[in-house]
């Protein structure tokens, strides 16, 4: 982005927008965004009843015959299904918020930058959706089987339903985020932070980062974390992957201002450099071993 960019932006008929003039249009898109997501929940809300027993259909496949989950709380049964229907409606209007934003930013990018801004934004809530997804459909099961099957003799799994909203919502935001791994990868490979082939050689550090992070984000037990960590760690590999397609390594200018001369000749010797180092070494050990002491 330009600097002229930071104050003023420009129309699609070419005329500059004032300071004034850009937060009353971050306000009226702003609302745009208020009211899509209340919409959203004002349809949606009639089915809030539905909607959470969708929700909660892996763990209430799951539960012991003649069990069922409870309200601990007396504003339980109202609030969480409320709760869970605004943050659909904020989830479903994910793509139209980002558009939003997107119509705010866009004016001020260089073209370059906005060919490259739309595909990362798509990607990027594709890959959050996958991760709600692959939390639905693939960890939930097997975490909530897991839960169950560790229960003492004689305990019955009756959970509560606002303890449940909270740790769908803690892994749902997990796993969307962690599938976000390849963007970032990506993001910081195109920005010059680093390259394809460092983050490779960083491969070790970076699948125990992926468990770490799983360990934070999870519940404390490995089955979660191991299913946040493999797919982290299979992504930063797609991120690699993409990288190395659409990224070409920038030729050396020597007329950059920030170019510095580096002579590669100098960086490593060579094997007859290394092979007249090693004959040396042994001669001087043999002769320390001749002297007397």
């Amino acid at each position: 982005m330009s600097a002229d960019s930071q104050n003023t932006s420009q129309h699609a008929d070419g005329k500059e927008q004032s300071l004034l003039e850009h937060l009353i249009e971050l306000r009226d898109r702003l609302l745009r965004m208020v009211v899509a997501v209340l919409i959203l929940f004002l349809v949606l809300f009639p089915f809030s009843e539905q909607i959470f027993t969708v929700v909660a259909e892996p763990l209430l496949a799951l539960m012991p015959e003649g069990t069922s989950m409870i309200a601990t709380s007396v504003t339980s049964p109202f609030l969480v299904p409320f709760k869970l229907v605004l943050l659909l409606a904020v989830l479903l209007a994910v793509p139209y918020l980002l558009h939003q934003l997107w119509a705010f930013v866009a004016p001020g990018l260089y073209s370059h930058e906005k060919r490259l801004a739309a595909p990362l934004l798509i990607s990027s809530v594709v890959l959050f959706y996958c991760g709600i997804a692959f939390a639905y459909f693939v960890v939930f099961p097997l975490l909530f089987a897991f839960f169950i099957a560790i229960a003492p003799e004689g305990v019955a799994v009756m959970t509560d339903i606002g303890q449940f909203l909270d740790f769908i919502i803690a892994i749902f935001f997990a796993f969307g985020i962690a599938f976000e791994v390849p963007v970032a990868t990506f993001l910081l490979i195109l920005a010059g932070a680093t390259t394809a082939d460092s983050m490779a050689k960083k491969r070790p550090y970076i699948i125990v980062a992926a468990f770490v992070i799983g360990m934070m984000l999870t519940p404390p037990d490995i089955i979660s974390q191991s299913l946040l960590a493999l797919p982290m760690w299979a992504l930063f590999e797609i991120g690699l992957i993409m990288s190395r397609v659409f990224i070409k390594p920038k030729p050396r200018d020597e007329s950059h201002p920030d170019y510095q001369f580096h002579d590669d000749s100098t960086d490593d010797p060579s094997e007859a450099e290394m092979d007249a180092m090693l004959d040396r070494m042994e001669q001087e050990e043999e002769e320390n071993l001749r002297r007397p002491d």
